[in-house]
């Protein structure tokens, strides 16, 4: 009889990863679907909404491949680590509301804190890159651009 629920318990972690990944993509499918659209006139590239729609559908394809070629395998109870990013995303979040640049300067910098990195130029290094050629990418390569805030303020005039 334990044996029978301690494989239900692990028939539902299996899938609840697969679903949660889903359910997310089709509530930012939903949200994407509301953002404005350029006139031809004006549009210099793709659509607002066309490339994280993109992304969410290809998360969710790599999803299914994940279900059918390498299925979750549980084995151990949630480590300290994942929950730990999970409340940096909430953090993330927070920052995003000031400001986006900012956000992501200080998610990349704490989460390799977190996993482990020490030196102190690295994660300077890491705060200030990586943020930088996001922002850069998709203010040049897409036109894309980012939400007005703090630091963005200062870029922008």
């Amino acid at each position: 009889m334990a044996s029978t629920s301690k494989a239900r318990k692990f028939q539902l972690e299996r899938w609840l990863v697969p679903v949660l990944i889903i359910g997310f993509c089709a509530a930012a499918y939903a949200v994407s679907t509301t953002f404005k659209t350029m006139p031809p006139i004006l549009k210099r590239g793709i659509q607002p909404a066309d490339f994280p729609q993109l992304l969410l559908i290809c998360l969710v394809l790599l999803t299914g491949l994940m279900i059918w070629l390498d299925p979750v395998q549980v084995r151990d109870r949630i480590q300290g680590t994942v929950w730990g990013t999970m409340a940096m995303m909430g953090v993330f979040a927070a920052l995003a509301g000031i400001d986006l640049f900012l956000a992501l300067g200080v998610f990349a910098a704490s989460l390799a804190a977190f996993w482990g990195e020490r030196r102190g130029g690295m994660l300077a290094l890491v705060g200030l890159i990586v943020p930088a050629s996001i922002f850069f990418f998709f203010d040049g390569v897409f036109e894309i651009r980012f939400p007005r805030g703090l630091l963005t303020n200062l870029w922008y005039g």
